[in-house]
């Protein structure tokens, strides 16, 4: 269970596994992504948004749900500037929280038009193990950065300034900003490149469009879904060796319904188990369970 929930809840952060541009308009370089209009009025989504999902493990005799997470979105005022506030906040369920209890707390802040990161913080607290995130955006510098003041029950606090260009995003930004991908510019079955920082860390990896399908998920019903697949990192917790799948409703809403990744022991997946509030009708649903 060690980490599980964290590992859980990041890649339902990555479950839009794309970098985009910034601004009102696609980039057309060749290390973003081209996205639909980013004018607040045009989004996939809008305040008071709510998406529930529930966490599962899989290992040897082990197959149970074993945390829940949840990923509200509203509007604030940031050092004068209209954001977007997005909370992903997750948890073991009681059960586990007896062997390793998990308390996991990503928060970003994005601007309404463009969603441009402009602040992050993240608060894990997994049995014994802490970390603390918090991020200032800084692109009216000559040399944009992320300022990062960072710490860890393995290391006290510390800060620096991580390298930050235009398609570099935390990873609840990441998630909103893809949302609003422009599938007529997407080839299936062709690499593209994503960028997110976490910790003290820039990753570039990349995603892959296989197509559309119909899923089922348990709780909700079948789904048209766009599947992608994403190659996920190679270090303590993954192989490197497989990829991540992850079903996304095929409307308006774009909406993460499914997905699943295998780790060094065992497979974690979550699917959407409830949502309030979304900007447009969830068409993608077509047969309720």
């Amino acid at each position: 269970m060690n980490r599980l929930l964290q590992i859980t809840l990041t890649l339902l952060c990555l479950a839009f596994p794309i970098a985009a541009s910034r601004g009102t308009e696609p980039a057309k370089g060749p290390n973003c992504i081209p996205v639909k209009s980013l004018k607040e009025d045009r989004l996939a989504y809008g305040a008071g948004e709510k998406l529930n999902y529930t966490m599962r493990y899989k290992w040897k005799s082990i197959n149970a749900d074993v945390a829940k997470a949840t990923v509200t979105l509203d509007t604030a005022t940031l050092n004068g500037i209209p954001v977007f506030h997005s909370t992903v906040k997750g948890r073991t369920a009681k059960f586990y929280d007896i062997f390793f209890k998990v308390r996991e707390n990503f928060q970003s802040w994005f601007t309404r038009d463009g969603i441009v990161p402009v602040k992050f913080a993240r608060d894990s607290r997994e049995g014994g193990y802490y970390s603390v995130n918090s991020y200032d955006y800084r692109w009216d510098e000559e040399e944009p950065f992320i300022a990062a003041d960072l710490e860890t029950s393995r290391k006290s606090p510390w800060s620096l300034e991580i390298p930050l260009d235009p398609c570099t995003y935390d990873l609840p930004a990441l998630f909103y900003m893809a949302r609003n991908m422009n599938f007529s510019k997407v080839k299936p079955n062709i690499k593209y490149p994503m960028t997110f920082v976490i910790d003290d860390d820039v990753y570039n990896v990349y995603f892959i469009w296989l197509g559309r399908e119909k899923r089922f998920i348990k709780g909700v019903g079948t789904v048209k879904t766009m599947k992608f697949a994403a190659k996920l990192i190679a270090g303590e917790v993954f192989s490197g060796e497989s990829d991540m799948f992850v079903w996304i409703s095929e409307d308006e809403n774009r909406i993460p319904v499914y997905f699943e990744a295998p780790i060094k022991a065992g497979k974690v997946s979550g699917r959407i188990t409830g949502w309030e509030g979304l900007r447009h009708p969830f068409e993608a649903l077509i047969e309720k369970d």
